[in-house]
């Protein structure tokens, strides 16, 4: 999930709060995630450029075989690069910090989302029939 420059500092605070860090460790967990965050960031920005451009294309039935295949394929790419940043990040942190921080760390992570998402759906007006 990208997270918004303005939800950001919640997400900083949350994990913060949440992961209950040690000195020793906050001096090895923050370096790692914000280079997490930066390739997930730059991943995303890519993805969504590829996005407008499928959503500025005709209707599929007015694309060729091929280019219905490419953009399936493309998505598959995106996802598994994503894939590769979260294993890819897993390893760093499980490397550097104990399992169960990193366990709490991704805990944290669905619970902001969730929390983010309460918020969205709070704040939301109810749809009218």
């Amino acid at each position: 999930m990208v997270v918004a420059k303005k939800w950001r500092p919640k997400k900083v605070a949350w994990l913060t709060t949440k992961l209950d860090l040690s000195a020793e460790d906050a001096k090895i967990f923050w370096p790692i995630y914000n280079d997490y965050v930066r390739e997930q960031s730059t991943l995303r920005k890519e993805r969504f450029q590829k996005m407008i451009s499928f959503r500025k294309l005709k209707e599929i039935e007015d694309l060729d075989d091929e280019e219905i295949q490419t953009l399936i394929l493309n998505d598959f790419n995106f996802r598994q690069r994503d894939l590769n940043i979260e294993r890819k990040y897993y390893n760093k942190f499980k490397s550097s910090l104990p399992i169960k921080t990193v366990g709490k760390f991704y805990r944290a992570q669905e619970a902001f989302k969730k929390e983010i998402l309460q918020q969205y759906r709070t704040a939301m007006p109810a749809p009218t029939n």
